[in-house]
């Protein structure tokens, strides 16, 4: 386990945060790349050995202090029948949801479709450092929900939006083989479990407190302090009181929210994690310098009582074709920031 990143979890006092990109194995990285030359995508997330070596690379080359297994999201989709493929690059169900359907849907077996994901973990526990966290994810309700209805978590959801009936029958199929995934990772060596619902930021923060959130926090409730959520657009206004109190272990805002300032509020307890921008490691060296020396001026100003439950990473997931030195580059700053 890394020292640093359990730390922040114990919200113990560290100088130096600990460091995890989301998507930090993926298609920027030149070792995902060769792997795929051999590979399809769902033999790298399939087969464990593929998985934990795919999960290893950006350790080994950039040093993150915690390592994500490498899988997908709607894996769990799949596993209740909905069907899935990655033949034409981005992922496609074979079954929508809808009112006629949706009963239909059969979970016969799924904890062992899914049981691929523990048997990764504990590939990737067994090669890597001793001295580094590993983590695992699901999808939140609400993604996979736009999902199975949509097909993508892309557009306005006008459909899937003003369906809410649609949404409580799904949860109700979809809540036990998410608790059970979440399981299955805990039991595979996973510290904690993200939760990535990258499309609740796509709905205003009285339909998330009032539709989403109690969901959520069934599961928040079931695991406590080892379910970390994060939401691509959502921000502290979406987190009510009960949500606050639900015993998460953390959260995660991307790069339009003012993390320094997140990071005194205590009535948010756990990890908070963010939230460079993403898009500014495709600068030239010295525009990124800049962009960096003023994001971490804050932090730096902060009481290491405040700044001690950081975990540093990106706004969102590593884009495609972000150059690895920037990575490494990142990675190194922060660091000689805070030694």
């Amino acid at each position: 386990m890394n020292t640093l990143f359990q730390n922040a979890l114990k919200n113990k006092n560290t100088q130096t945060p600990p460091i995890w990109f989301m998507r930090q194995a993926g298609r920027y990285h030149q070792h995902y790349q060769k792997l795929k030359e051999k590979y399809t995508f769902m033999q790298l997330c399939k087969q464990p050995e593929l998985a934990a070596e795919v999960t290893l690379g950006p350790i080994l080359d950039f040093d993150f202090d915690v390592a994500i297994i490498f899988s997908d999201l709607l894996f769990p989709l799949e596993a209740m029948g909905l069907g899935l493929n990655y033949e034409n690059g981005g992922p496609e169900l074979k079954i929508h949801l809808n009112d006629e359907n949706v009963l239909k849907v059969r979970t016969d077996g799924y904890l062992e479709k899914l049981n691929f994901q523990k048997l990764a973990l504990q590939a990737c526990r067994e090669i890597l450092p001793k001295s580094k966290s590993l983590i695992g994810f699901v999808g939140g309700m609400w993604t996979l929900y736009l999902y199975a209805t949509e097909g993508s978590h892309a557009g306005h959801f006008l459909t899937s939006k003003n369906n809410l009936p649609l949404f409580e029958k799904f949860w109700e199929i979809l809540k036990p083989v998410l608790i059970d995934n979440i399981q299955l990772q805990l039991d595979g060596g996973a510290e904690v479990v993200m939760i990535f619902d990258t499309a609740a930021g796509e709905v205003t923060p009285i339909y998330f407190q009032n539709f989403i959130a109690p969901k959520l926090n069934e599961l928040a409730k079931k695991f406590p302090q080892k379910l970390v959520y994060y939401s691509k657009g959502t921000h502290p206004g979406y987190l009510d009181a009960d949500f606050r109190t639900s015993g998460w272990a953390g959260f995660g805002f991307d790069q339009r929210n003012d993390l320094a300032s997140i990071l005194t509020d205590r009535s948010l307890n756990g990890i908070i994690q963010g939230n460079f921008d993403q898009t500014l490691l495709f600068g030239d060296t010295d525009s990124l310098k800049k962009h960096f020396d003023l994001y971490i001026r804050k932090f730096k100003e902060l009481p290491p009582e405040a700044r001690m439950r950081w975990v540093c990473g990106l706004g969102h997931g590593v884009l495609p074709k972000t150059p690895e030195k920037h990575v490494k580059l990142f990675v190194e700053w922060v660091r000689n920031e805070f030694s």
